[in-house]
């Protein structure tokens, strides 16, 4: 039987693998009783790991979120692709580079010998864009995707693109609607409460006021989809967008990294590493031709032109790599 401590590092990988570990099936990889998985898990939450007992015929345990990041392990692969992540991550232009920095420094410090010279391997380096927008710090971006989230009011300075003429401006109080990128940019959709109408708030001059103010009952937006509204918004119209194709997308990569390469379309957070791409073209097979440019699975919403897009260029790339017909 491994030392206390080897086996509660076991323990923890094993929890962290799987959602649900039924107690006898513990027992059973670490090659002790039951007794010592209960013993084993009790020491673990004495050190602060989140861990709770479910019952029922294969009772056992689950690692659940907690108040505070406890230590976490990795094994090789998870802890190269956490490292290279991060890495890339210092060159998105988000906002959260310094961030990015700080942690790859962490992982990499407690890094075996083998692991860091893997990733001392891949530098990346970053190259500036033409237009370099102002960046958005991660806890302005976190207190704006919270309060959409919560359909909370929200209160917040606002600096406009021009000074006021007299005085600073009282502060805004809206209902916030979606977090979106365009052209780089952050933006906020939202009700404006004291305006009675829609604006839209770029991000990087939002100071968030707290406490959010009281829930609220989302309106509908008009037309009805985030994407057309942002689009008629940028181009000067009340309407959708002039696109003959239109089509929406959900991408398995982060909003801060698609919004880096599209410039005409409307990208939204759906969660860490996926998000809502709405984009148009003059054809669809250009418009499927322009999302498969990213290296991520691709979740079609519609329209079904789009979905027939991609088909016809699978058809066409496969025979682009097996040759002309016989």
């Amino acid at each position: 039987m491994p030392k206390t401590s080897a086996r509660l590092l076991a323990l923890l990988s094993l929890l962290q693998a799987r959602r649900d570990w039924p107690a006898a099936l513990l027992a059973e990889r670490l090659e002790v009783s039951p007794r010592t998985v209960r013993r084993d898990v009790d020491r673990l939450r004495e050190l602060g790991y989140p861990i709770v007992a479910f019952k029922g015929p294969d009772g056992g345990y689950r690692l659940d979120a907690g108040a505070e990041l406890p230590p976490l392990l990795f094994d090789d692969e998870q802890a190269v692709a956490l490292a290279v992540a991060l890495q890339m991550a210092t060159t998105t232009g988000a906002g959260i580079e310094e961030a990015a920095a700080r942690a790859l420094a962490t992982v990499r410090q407690v890094m075996p010998a083998r692991l860091r010279h893997r990733i001392d391997t891949l530098q990346v380096t970053a190259v500036a864009p033409p237009v370099v927008h102002p960046q958005v710090g991660t806890g302005v971006l976190t207190a704006l995707s919270t309060a959409v989230h919560a359909r909370e009011v929200l209160r917040f300075a606002y600096t406009p693109a021009l000074p006021p003429e007299a005085g600073d401006a009282p502060p805004r109080r809206v209902e916030p609607h979606h977090l979106v990128t365009w052209g780089g940019r952050w933006y906020l959709v939202a009700w404006d409460l004291d305006r009675d109408d829609w604006r839209t708030f770029r991000a990087d001059r939002i100071a968030p006021r707290t406490p959010n103010g009281p829930r609220f009952t989302p309106r509908e937006l008009p037309g009805g989809d985030v994407a057309a509204f942002v689009t008629a918004r940028f181009r000067g119209s009340g309407g959708s967008g002039d696109w003959p194709c239109r089509g929406e997308v959900i991408l398995d990569l982060p909003a801060a990294v698609v919004s880096s390469h599209t410039r005409d379309g409307v990208v939204e957070e759906l969660g860490p590493d996926r998000c809502r791409l709405v984009l148009g073209s003059w054809s669809w097979l250009g418009l499927a031709a322009a999302i498969g440019r990213f290296d991520a699975d691709i979740e079609v919403v519609g329209p079904a032109e789009l979905k027939r897009a991609f088909a016809h260029l699978a058809r066409r790339y496969t025979q682009a790599a097996t040759g002309p017909p016989a």
